[in-house]
């Protein structure tokens, strides 16, 4: 039923418009529809509970007097990805392409004056030709997001419309589609606070499911949608990655640069010690950590991030949010994409970069080990006599051993002077 809900709303971003071809058409704003790259987490939601249940890649374009709106969306769990595709005319709105692809189907339609093209069941083994009348006025059941921010709303706004969604089993391909009521309200973004927004519910009477997305009054950017389908929930939410607080300019070609095409390289070890031996027992006799070096386990991660003006910036801006409780700033695609990282390769803690020019660079690891100490504990006291006369009481004392889990994490700047340098570097953390 979960992946039911998930399909639907991939075939959701369909509903409903116009009544008629040239109001329809008319009632479109190109000047709201924003071409740029969008992600959204998927949740599911049962007895209030949000649970992530995967990722929707959305990439839109303008080019060629075209609309393109290419998605993917990946399920946990599921080893496919959906991968879909729809063109449509920027003037009319009316579709040219479709495609989708998917661990259940392959799909490939034209639109022109027919709708033609294969449809292939990848359960059932079960290949259709596709042939429908194209020659009246619908929209793609993939544009519906990006055409619901072009219509003319306001409060109170209504308007149905016709969608091409092609499925086998159904005998009629266009399908009404109701926006049955518009309001306003408020969404609350994790970084930038509260924005005015549209609440569009759209409505299908064909499945009886609905769905209410948050549209910027402003911006028109799409925050959330949420989807009700036979009893389920399911909300998708802007992930904000275009959120770019840093001021610093990055580039990439000359970082990726300082990552792969040097001949310098850092080599160290990740460990934890505790050397703090102070007795804090109340009553004495503690000896901390009986084993004082804990190396970073094999496997552990190291990442490694160039210490240019942009990433000190963002390591900053993220200090600070960390501080105060708030979310920490996103880092742009291509910045995620020059920052390095390597596993530790032994027993030992030992790991490598290779490949860097020479730069500073910003080392970071965290990883759990077993904190061990021995305490003496008191298990009674013993009085002393001599010749019946009572002398002293002395504490009789037991060692006992603890192993408690224990976390560490590890920063430090590196810097390579020279080309082709080997810098020795250890990762450690100290202290209680």
């Amino acid at each position: 039923m979960l992946v039911h809900s998930i399909r639907f709303f991939a075939c959701l971003l369909a509903l409903g418009l116009f009544a008629n071809n040239s109001a329809a058409q008319s009632r479109f704003d190109r000047k709201m529809l924003h071409p740029g790259k969008y992600n959204l987490t998927c949740f599911a939601i049962k007895d209030g509970e949000e649970t992530e249940i995967g990722a929707f890649k959305l990439n839109v374009k303008t080019d060629n007097n075209q609309l393109l709106v290419a998605a993917n969306m990946t399920i946990y769990g599921m080893d496919e990805p959906w991968v879909d595709t729809a063109v449509s005319d920027l003037q009319t709105f009316k579709p040219l392409y479709r495609a989708s692809h998917s661990s259940i189907k392959d799909m490939a339609l034209h639109f022109g004056k027919d709708v033609t093209g294969t449809y292939h069941d990848k359960k059932s083994g079960k290949k259709i030709q596709v042939t429908d009348a194209g020659n009246t006025f619908f929209v793609d059941s993939y544009t519906y997001p990006y055409l619901l921010a072009a219509l003319p709303l306001t409060s109170g706004y209504t308007t149905e419309i016709p969608v091409y969604d092609y499925k086998p089993d159904d005998e009629q391909h266009v399908k009404a589609a109701v926006v049955e009521q518009v309001k306003s309200n408020t969404f609350t973004s994790k970084y930038t606070g509260s924005h005015n927004v549209w609440e569009v519910t759209v409505f299908e009477p064909a499945t009886n499911e609905r769905s209410v997305s948050y549209i910027d009054k402003d911006t028109r950017r799409l925050w959330q949608v949420d989807v009700y389908s036979k009893g389920q929930q399911l909300k998708l939410v802007d992930l904000e990655l275009d959120y770019n607080p840093v001021k610093a300019p990055f580039d990439k070609v000359a970082t990726m640069k300082m990552i792969k095409e040097g001949n310098s390289l850092i080599a160290g070890e990740v460990f934890a010690r505790d050397f703090d031996t102070e007795d804090h027992s109340i009553l004495g006799k503690l000896k901390v950590n009986a084993n004082p070096k804990q190396f970073a386990p094999k496997g552990t991660r190291v990442v490694l991030i160039p210490y240019t003006a942009y990433y000190q910036e963002w390591l900053k801006l993220n200090q600070a949010a960390r501080k105060k409780g708030n979310t920490p700033a996103p880092l742009l695609d291509d910045a995620a994409a020059c920052i390095k990282t390597t596993d530790v390769y032994d027993d030992k803690g030992h790991f490598e970069f290779v490949n860097l020019m020479p730069g500073e660079y910003f080392l970071y690891t965290q990883f759990d080990f077993d904190h061990t100490f021995t305490r003496a504990e008191v298990i009674g006291y013993t009085d002393h006599y001599l010749n019946g006369a009572f002398q002293n009481t002395t504490t009789d004392y037991v060692n006992r051993s603890y192993v408690t889990g224990a976390g560490a994490s590890v920063q430090k700047i590196v810097r390579i002077e020279k080309a082709g340098e080997r810098v020795e570097v250890k990762l450690k953390k100290t202290g209680n």
